[in-house]
């Protein structure tokens, strides 16, 4: 088993194991660094559980092997505190009716549920395809569920500071418009590559009073945005709320932000059943950290007959860049969770690739681990040429233009339909049921950049 922290680095297998770069960057440090070394601290514990049994390891948040809190000391009293937060929030009718009525008021849900007729005449396929458009909501992406059930639970904790991180901007935004909608200060971290790929969402975020911080550090990426917020937590654990924004991290957000975006799988069941009076046959969503398929998973988990789907960005190819971390990810533990990451025999963190600043992530949230190692969900993956594609397509067929991200679930779809048997004017009564995460406004400066490259 292999243990990556924060930077990325590997943490040898012999306990204490740091490689001569990452000392000679521990002794130059500045105030991001020094905020590393607590998290470094802690993954030395974190190897030495590698040799105990696994009855030994931490049960807090766990699925199967995969979750659990590898922190910081420094941070595992906020970890602890959010987590006695969140379970006595949850159960408080008070705080549940607080979030439903914001969804419900300001958001804008319920999402629509809507029959894709002219998309499943294209596949050629007879089942039918019905969209839950989280792209309708508030800020345009199933983001504001989870961030309004998040900074509510904040200002319950008394927490006067809200950081967030943000790949794709629509995380970022979401948590930025909540803040400002209860007025409390936000800092995004963004790395620089997805400020310039994302700038509509960085302007969209600044007018809404919210700092962002370009990070250059790695591959200014999200998976650097998220080392520098969780830097920032560790040395703001008490005035400071961190809105992680996927199923991702130290207990208990992997299981908070499933529970806050629940909604969406649950809204989708009562809508399809109203609309056909039965369970769908498939649900299909794209995964990066992967929070809005938990979101429309959740609700299905325990129905056997719904076959599950993530589909992951398979970048370049998957013998190139890309950032199919069920496909060619392996066990390891990073950004406080023990799931599956991209890293090479060394244990060396492989950079991640996809023309979606949302799943350009080497990482995946560990009850999608765990549910692809059980077998519960099939995970797929798209390429970035697929999903332009699939932008294309939608937009032609159904009127609606998806974020990047959604289009990969999108792509997928003939894979999907030939593997339920769907295909080829097959699926007479079959239902099968897509997330669209998001729209795509904030891609048409990657998407327009990409149709301008010459061709090969």
């Amino acid at each position: 088993m292999i243990f990556v922290d924060v930077d990325g680095d590997r943490r040898g297998h012999r306990p204490g194991g740091v490689s001569r770069d990452r000392v000679h960057r521990l002794r130059g440090l500045n105030h991001a660094a020094a905020a590393v070394v607590p998290l470094h601290a802690s993954l030395q514990a974190a190897n030495a559980v590698t040799t105990t049994p696994d009855d030994a390891l931490p049960r807090e948040g766990n699925f199967g092997r995969f979750g659990g809190r590898w922190v910081a000391e420094t941070l595992m009293p906020a970890v602890v505190e959010l987590e006695r937060a969140w379970d006595e929030a949850r159960a408080d009718p008070s705080f549940v009716a607080a979030i439903d009525t914001t969804l419900r008021q300001w958001a804008g849900r319920p999402s629509a549920l809507s029959p894709a007729l002219r998309l499943a005449a294209k596949l050629g396929t007879r089942a039918r395809l019905w969209l839950k458009r989280e792209d309708c909501n508030h800020t345009g992406s199933h983001k504001i569920n989870n961030c309004v059930g998040q900074v509510l639970l904040a200002q319950r904790m008394g927490k006067t500071r809200i950081i967030a991180e943000t790949g794709a901007g629509q995380h970022g935004v979401a948590t930025a418009t909540v803040c400002a909608y209860v007025g409390l200060p936000c800092v995004v971290y963004m790395g620089a590559v997805d400020v310039e790929r994302q700038q509509l969402n960085v302007l969209r975020m600044r007018m809404l009073g919210a700092e962002v911080v370009p990070v250059t550090a790695g591959s200014a990426t999200l998976k650097d945005a998220i080392n520098e917020a969780l830097r920032d937590w560790v040395a703001h654990p008490v005035d400071t709320h961190y809105v992680i924004g996927s199923v991702m991290g130290p207990h208990p957000y992997p299981t908070m932000v499933r529970e806050l975006q629940r909604v969406i799988g649950r809204e989708a069941k009562a809508q399809l059943h109203a609309a056909v009076g039965k369970l769908p046959d498939a649900v299909v969503a794209c995964v990066g950290g992967g929070s809005n398929a938990m979101g429309i998973f959740a609700d299905f988990v325990a129905d056997p007959e719904v076959a599950l789907f993530g589909v992951e960005a398979a970048g370049a190819g998957l013998d190139g860049l890309h950032a199919a971390t069920m496909a060619r990810g392996s066990e390891g533990v990073y950004h406080g969770m023990r799931s599956r990451v991209l890293q090479d025999d060394d244990g060396q963190l492989q950079e991640a690739h996809s023309i979606s600043a949302g799943l350009d992530y080497p990482g995946v949230g560990p009850e999608h681990a765990w549910l692809h190692e059980t077998g519960r969900a099939r995970y797929l993956s798209v390429d970035d040429d697929g999903a332009l594609a699939a932008v294309t397509t939608l937009a032609r067929t159904e009127g609606i233009l998806p974020a990047l991200e959604s289009a990969h679930a999108i792509a997928a779809l003939p894979e999907v339909l030939a593997l339920l048997g769907y295909d080829r004017d097959r699926g007479e009564g079959r239902d099968v049921l897509i997330n669209v995460s998001g729209r795509g406004d904030k891609d048409m400066h990657t998407i327009a950049a990409r149709m301008q490259e010459p061709t090969p």
